[in-house]
């Protein structure tokens, strides 16, 4: 049986957990040879080892990592042909008013700027080659305004325009820049109900199909399809894998006034 994704060299960030294990995994599976670039060695060599793949200790956040990642992808596989940007770390649920500028700059400079670096590095191969695959994470908080986490709302919106930006400067090269939208056990997801696990039940309440979807089952195989050469006609789309999620909206509102952590408010 053909693969879909055989001899394509991939890199995941944030691949060590949550939805990017579930992507390293499943695009192993489909033939390519996986670059896990992370920011936690452990978990990172974990995901990496288990599929053959190689590990890269990555900082979004470090214009220089991200290059490195790119550089290692290409110094040891060759080429580059995919780059998912899915990392994200940090934030905390608060209101507009006590959110810091720290805070934000941090949100921009790991959902923002880290893609935009990958690109960046990535795009002169994939335009050589005339043929390249772009799909960046982005996220169903920002195009609803989800209460209490405005750095990632902010910088997951961002990262759409550069989508379709890229997209659309890109078209003409055979490369193309999709972006994936999921409702799934994210780290981000894991992390917020940990402060607020009420939401566990919210979340698959008021999602039309009644739960949250899981990265290797749910998310993985539309990323492979945006990978794939199935994808070579789509390009500048935001695809909702969210359950319907998207339809009507999600209600995504903790009590912002009972904050759980009071002395982080400043």
């Amino acid at each position: 049986m053909s693969r879909q994704l055989e001899g394509r060299v991939a890199l995941i960030t944030g691949g060590g957990a949550g939805i990017g294990a579930g992507l390293v995994k499943r695009f192993a599976e489909e033939g390519a040879k996986v670059v896990v670039a992370d920011v936690d060695e452990v978990q990172g060599h974990q995901v990496a080892t288990a599929v053959d793949g190689l590990f890269v200790k990555c900082d979004v956040a470090r214009r220089m990592d991200v290059e490195g990642a790119v550089t290692a992808a290409v110094e040891t596989y060759g080429s580059i042909d995919v780059v998912v940007n899915n990392a994200w770390g940090g934030g905390s649920i608060g209101r507009v008013e006590d959110k810091t500028g720290e805070a934000l700059n941090a949100g921009m400079a790991v959902g923002y700027l880290g893609p935009f670096w990958a690109m960046k590095a990535a795009y002169p191969y994939m335009v050589e080659r005339g043929w390249g695959r772009i799909i960046n994470m982005v996220s169903l908080n920002g195009v609803n305004a989800h209460v209490g986490s405005l750095e990632y709302n902010a910088a997951k919106e961002a990262l759409r325009a550069l989508t379709r930006t890229a997209a659309r400067e890109w078209a003409p090269t055979g490369v193309t820049v999709n972006a994936i939208a999921p409702a799934a056990k994210s780290q981000a997801f894991l992390r917020a109900i940990g402060e607020y696990p009420e939401l566990v039940a919210l979340a698959d309440a008021a999602n039309p199909m009644g739960r949250m979807g899981d990265p290797y089952d749910d998310i993985a195989p539309v990323a492979v399809f945006l990978a794939s050469d199935g994808s070579r006609y789509l390009t500048g789309n935001t695809l909702f894998v969210d359950g319907g999620s998207h339809i009507n909206g999600v209600a995504w509102a903790p009590d912002l006034d009972a904050d759980p952590h009071p002395d982080r408010r400043r």
